[in-house]
């Protein structure tokens, strides 16, 4: 016998989950609220539901409509929010252009997702004039301008976004429709291959977006997101819709501020006069944002700041909150849409002493509302929360993308066992935080030994003289493989800063019993700079090609 289904009258509202849904509670309560753009513009929640219709029409007049793909090419800023919402409303899908990406592979993203509008910032300008004549799809082109009308374009532009959002009505009708439908889809970055194409449902994006402000709001104090917050994001909308968060403050109607393309002295202006509460960035943002002179002069405490994308070290996080920032990690990925967990305090957490806190902050944390996580072995075998087995970080939860986008084969190993696989190693304690200790790829094997990457970078980062740190794992004939550091020297330390200083900061860890002596990198090579991804994460697979060559065979 089959299970009963619950009743329902015709007449009742089904109430799909989609993104439109989102804006409901806002609108009544905080329609006066304010949407900041830089310097140069500002509006309010009713003029967003405004523009969002308008965007939607406009779009229309154009010939888009359901099941069409909308590609944007923009720095953080309002036009991206309106997009953010009109597009995925109309039916329509918004393919969000990692402009850091190569020209080549942004025509590929662009053809393979069907773009066929494409809404470009002056400054892509030359990229897409340079792509045009290889445009597969793309039949509309809007201009997004700042400034006042300029040059000419070589590009047939339909018009400027603002005076065609103008001429535009705002009483575009937003249809209902199945939740499954796609919203989004965005390309990864990864080091190997061409990017792969990740898509989200409506269905997916709203409980991804109410179960992150579950978690947010129920956090110990300090730590939480609140009506009363003022929030900036420093991750590109280009990139897992900002990490979701812009869908959050926008449910919550609080205030947003969009910087436009990120300039350090700019930001802290922005956090100063906008009183900015909340923010994410990735550690190297941190970083400069901390290191920047004009930070001297700007109060930054009371500002909170999750970090994602690499892993945030101890030595970053107590710089922070020295300066008042209060900072903790966050986990996820692409294909996780992205938020998995957050390293926030619990309530009894909060009167540590400040190496536990610290340990706990830089922690992947704990999982949201609806993430069911393991670790398991190379059989999916699920091993115990107790802090020390290690294995591959596997999940489920229902906003995890369901595949690739026309990629079956990835998508099949993706979700191989029916969990999709994180591809990082780490471990659960008994308090139910994840602690990632290394990318399978990046894990080093010395001596019988596995290595983590991460944990040799945190402890170099503790040395004072070092601003950045990354650790490789290099073939070697004896060993299998031996760790090589890469570091960047702190301001006016670089003439100091010497390999056998750091090898003796290393060696105390190793008497301390707190990490192996194969551990220690046989090679400190200190460099200008260490390469970085579009999004700012350490690019190792380009590391490693580069320093096999020099190293390999030792």
């Amino acid at each position: 016998m089959s299970a009963p289904r619950i009743e329902s009258t015709p007449s009742a509202y089904g109430y799909p989950l989609l993104i439109k849904q989102l804006l409901h509670a806002p609108l009544q309560h905080a329609g006066d609220q304010q949407i900041v753009y830089r310097d140069l513009k500002r509006h309010t929640y009713g003029e967003l539901r405004e523009r969002i219709g308008r965007l939607a029409g406009m779009l229309a007049a154009q010939g888009v409509g359901p099941g069409d793909t909308v590609a944007v090419m923009d720095w953080d800023s309002h036009r991206y929010l309106d997009a953010y919402f009109a597009v995925p409303m109309m039916g329509a899908t918004l393919m969000t252009v990692n402009v850091r990406l190569s020209p080549e592979q942004i025509l590929y993203t662009l053809d393979h997702s069907g773009a066929k509008a494409l809404l470009v910032n002056a400054e892509f300008a030359p990229v897409v004039e340079e792509l045009l004549p290889k445009l597969a799809n793309v039949e509309t082109f809007i201009l997004l301008d700042d400034a006042p009308p300029g040059a000419g374009h070589a590009i047939p532009f339909a018009g400027e976004y603002e005076a065609l959002l103008a001429k535009a009505s705002a009483d575009y009708r937003f249809e209902d429709f199945d939740e499954n439908t796609r919203a989004t889809v965005f390309y990864t970055t990864g080091t190997t291959g061409l990017p792969k194409g990740v898509s989200f449902s409506h269905r997916q994006l709203v409980l991804h977006t109410l179960a992150t402000m579950g978690f947010m709001g129920t956090s110990a104090p300090g730590q939480n997101l609140h009506r009363g917050d003022v929030y900036m994001p420093i991750t590109p909308m280009f990139h897992v819709h900002a990490w979701g968060l812009p869908y959050v403050a926008t449910a919550l109607g609080l205030k947003q501020v969009y910087p436009g393309r990120y300039d350090p002295k700019l930001l802290l202006q922005l956090k100063a006069r906008e009183k900015v509460t909340f923010s994410h960035c990735v550690p190297t943002i941190l970083q400069m944002l901390l290191d920047v002179p004009a930070a001297e002069s700007v109060n930054l405490r009371g500002w909170k700041i999750v970090i994602g994308g690499s892993a945030l070290s101890k030595a970053l996080a107590k710089a922070a909150l020295d300066r008042g920032i209060d900072v903790w990690a966050g986990y996820g990925m692409s294909e996780t849409c992205p938020t998995l967990s957050q390293a926030q305090l619990k309530p009894e957490s909060t009167a540590l002493g400040e190496d536990e806190q610290l340990a706990l902050r830089t922690r992947s944390g704990m999982p949201l509302p609806l993430v069911e996580m393991r670790i398991v072995d190379s059989e999916m075998n699920p091993l115990p929360h107790d802090g020390q087995s290690t294995g591959e970080i596997v999940v489920r939860a229902p906003w995890l993308t369901q595949a690739y986008y026309r990629n079956p084969d990835a998508s099949e190993t993706l979700w191989d066992g029916g969990y999709l696989h994180t591809q990082d190693i780490g471990c659960i304690d008994a308090n139910g935080y994840l602690l990632i200790t290394d990318r399978l790829k990046d894990v080093i094997k010395s001596g019988g030994e596995w290595i983590s990457s991460i944990a040799i970078e945190d402890l170099l980062l503790q040395h004072s003289g070092v601003a950045e740190a990354a650790v490789l794992g290099i073939k070697d004939e004896k060993w299998g493989e031996r760790p090589i550091a890469l570091v960047v020297a702190r301001a006016g330390q670089a003439g100091e800063l010497t390999e056998a200083a750091l090898k003796r900061h290393l060696m105390a860890y190793v008497e301390g019993g707190e990490i192996s002596k194969f551990a220690v990198p046989a090679t400190i090579r200190f460099v200008a700079s260490i390469a970085k991804t579009s999004v700012g994460k350490i690019n190792k697979r380009a590391l490693r090609d580069q320093y096999a060559r020099e190293f390999g065979g030792q």
